[in-house]
This record gives C-alpha cells, structure tokens and sequence, in this order.
C-alpha cells in the first residue's frame, strides 16, 4: 500500500520531470521474472504523470535458452562478440518475441506500445583482426519517428536489433542501444533494470555479489572503469562503461537497479537514496552558499548530532545570523549536508564549525568533500591554520582530514574567550595550511 509519506516524496519529484523523457533498459532476463508486471505499473504511474518513456530491451537470456532448446551453440550472446549467422537468427526469433511480450504487457495496462525500425546500424567490421560478421553498431537514430510516438502517447519499444540501408540485420548490444536512445532524445534518465542490485565491485564467489556502489559521478566512474575494472564484478562492466558514454553524451542521471525488486523503479526515481547505483553528471551533486530558506533546513539536519552532544545547540535564527559562514552539501535539490567557516583574521585562523552529513548519505565520502571544500576555502581567505572542535569525531578529523592534536591555546584569542564560556571542554584540532 503507498503510504501517504511516500505520495508526498513522488509529489516532491513530479514538477522535475514532469515532460522529461524516461529511457528505460531491460535485461532479457527481467522481462520473465515475477516483478516485471509490477513494473509495467510502475510505468503506467510515469506516464500518469506526464513522464515520457521510451523501453529498450535485451535478449540475451531468451537467446541463451533458445540456443539449449535448439541445440545450438550461439557464438555470442549480449551483442558485442563474434555474431554468425546462425546466432544472428537466434537473436532475430528471441528480440521479436522479447518485443512482442512487452507489447502484450503494455496493452494489458492500457498503455499503447509500438515497435518501429528505428535504428540505423552498420557492421562493427574487424576488431582486432576478428570479423563480427552481423555484429553491429548503431549508426543513426530516427529521431523524428521516436519523438512522434512519444508525442501521441505512445511507448516506443525497441529491440537490440538494427538494419543498414541494404536491408541487413544486425545484432546489437541493448546497453549500448540505450545509450543512443537516451542521447538522441536528449532523456533526463537513463535507467537500467538488470538482475544486479547495481554497479558492484568484487564478488564473494561465483553468483554472491560484492559490494555495490551507490553513487558515482561520471569523473568517478570513469576512473573506476580505466584503473579498477579488474575488481569489477564481470556483470557490472558493460553497464559501467554505457553509463560513463550516457553521462559524457549529456544524460544527467543513469540508474542501475535491480528489476527483481518490488516497487524499485519507483523508489530509485522518486527518492534521494534509490536502490542501486547512480552516476551522475558532475552538478548532481553541489557544494554551496547557504541562502536564507536553508536556515531551517540545516537547523533539522543538525538537530541529532546536537542531541548527541557532537554539535553546539543553534537556532534557526542563530543560524540565519551567521549564514554567510555556511556552506550546504546539496544532492538534486535537497540538504544532505552542511558546515561553516568562521574566519579570524587577525589570527590569520579559521575555524572549520558544524559539520552535519544527513543519515541518509553516511559513508558516501561526503564528510571528506566538505572538509576538503573548506580547505580551499581558507586558503583562499589567506588562512595559515585551519581549526576545528569535537567532542567525539577527533579520530575522524585526524585520520580522514590530516588534523593533528591540538589545546586551547591553539585558538584565536576571541575563539578562546568562547571556548572557556562554553564549558563544553571539546578537543581542539589544527592543521597547516601551506
């Protein structure tokens, strides 16, 4: 049953992609599996609320099972090996019954489904003196046909499957074909629904996954792709490095996520944490001034570690009367995080002050970027020593921020003065800033 909490969090999202256009990628796989009616629904919701969508699909699981059934050995089977011709109208009888499945789908949920020839692909040719006979890479896209569907409230759906101009077929890899898709229709989302709870480095053993990264930026995930691609788990490779060529070709937000889960498509689009991995174009995530509708925000994200003795009590207004000094962490439009810099000039110090990061994104790094932001900060002020006070994270300043140990004496005169006032006897720390 949708709580009303999370009708408000939908509610939140709405005027942001409200128009926008949804590609969505599904693994072969995720079509058979239990969930995929309920993600039907899912869809059915996006479009309610006048979100566009466009489904791309994968057939790599039926192509591997007609194979078995046939007896017959396929030379490739997600599209980015070797395709003969045998294997070629293996993918031909799977993509098409693939296709035609999610079109029953959508017309048992009242949504209009089409199927057009909309990719344009030439051969891959020879890749390192291999010829990969019919597989091929997508040359062009028909834009205007896709845009018309969308136009008359139709979904397009559209196989891994794509013609030349001499009439010949060619298979394709559904993660790539999603990517031009995405790009073509300048889409603000690029979701991938796969068997995997998302981009997962490592694994336990042969079908236990590792540990899943939930957020990256696309500078991250392009360093992860070129110096760590070995710690990848093999399943996340593919999906990886589409995603890196989806954010460098203008998508703001790729998703990977389980389509087994429940209601995930719905929770990794309308909330902040999501289910599985997000890469990011670089502003997703921005450190800035805070303004004045952030005082009340900042003042509920500080409120547990106040609670906790970590953070010196502030009201709204004494936050509002020292706003210039604080700095907000934002993940797409709200707080996740804050901190302040107080600047001493005549010690030439500044103080590094409320450092909050939200539940919700604990263990994400985040904490490091705010310390590392008000570095550069007071450096720039011209600061020789940046400071800090804590009652309980000194190991995490000292380990993570490269602060030592300090005392009292360390702090400017004025600090001093409140310091003693306080009474609260937090451990002081300090680090050069050269």
């Amino acid at each position: 049953m949708l709580r009303l909490a999370d009708l408000r969090e939908i509610l939140r999202y709405v005027p942001h992609y409200r128009d926008k256009i949804f590609v969505i990628a599904i693994d072969g796989a995720i079509v058979e599996c239990d969930n995929f009616r309920n993600l039907l629904l899912d869809i059915a919701l996006l479009r309610s609320l006048r979100i566009g969508v466009a489904l791309v699909h994968g057939a790599g699981h039926q192509i591997r099972r007609l194979a078995e059934q046939t007896k017959q050995t396929a030379s490739n089977i997600d599209g980015t090996g070797v395709t003969d011709a045998a294997t070629l109208q293996l993918a031909l009888t799977a993509a098409n019954r693939v296709t035609h499945e999610i079109l029953e789908g959508l017309a048992a949920h009242d949504l209009r489904g089409a199927y057009g020839n909309v990719l344009v692909a030439h051969p891959a040719g020879i890749l390192q003196s291999v010829d990969h006979q019919f597989t091929g890479r997508v040359e062009r896209v028909d834009i205007g046909f896709l845009k018309s569907l969308l136009e008359h409230d139709v979904i397009p759906v559209i196989p891994p499957l794509g013609c030349d101009g001499e009439g010949s077929t060619y298979r394709l890899n559904s993660d790539a074909v999603a990517v031009e898709i995405a790009k073509a229709l300048q889409a603000v989302k690029l979701i991938y629904l796969s068997n995997m709870p998302g981009i997962v480095m490592g694994k336990s053993d042969k079908d236990e996954a590792g540990a899943v990264l939930r957020q990256l930026s696309v500078n991250e995930a392009d360093a992860i792709a070129k110096k760590q691609r070995n710690d990848l788990h093999p399943a996340s490779v593919s999906k990886l490095h589409s995603a890196i060529k989806a954010a460098q070709g203008g998508v703001q937000r790729i998703h990977i996520i389980d389509g087994r889960v429940e209601e995930g498509l719905l929770a990794e689009v309308f909330s902040n944490e999501g289910i599985g991995t997000l890469i990011h174009a670089n502003e997703y995530q921005a450190i800035r001034p805070a303004r004045k509708k952030d005082a009340r925000g900042i003042f509920h994200l500080t409120q547990e570690g106040v609670e906790n003795e970590e953070l010196l009590p502030r009201t709204v207004a004494e936050i509002e009367r020292q706003l210039v000094d604080f700095y907000v962490f934002e993940v797409d439009g709200s707080l996740a995080a804050c901190v302040a810099l107080h600047w001493f000039a005549e010690a030439s110090k500044a103080e590094m002050a409320c450092v909050c990061v939200s539940n919700k994104y604990e263990n994400q790094g985040i904490g490091g970027r705010l310390m590392n932001f008000v570095e550069e900060k007071a450096k720039q002020l011209g600061a020789k020593e940046l400071f800090c006070l804590s009652t309980q994270a000194f190991n995490y300043f000292v380990q993570k921020g490269g602060f030592r140990l300090g005392t009292p004496d360390d702090l400017p005169m004025q600090r001093r003065q409140t310091y003693d006032a306080s009474g609260r006897r937090s451990q002081v720390l300090t680090k050069k800033l050269t």
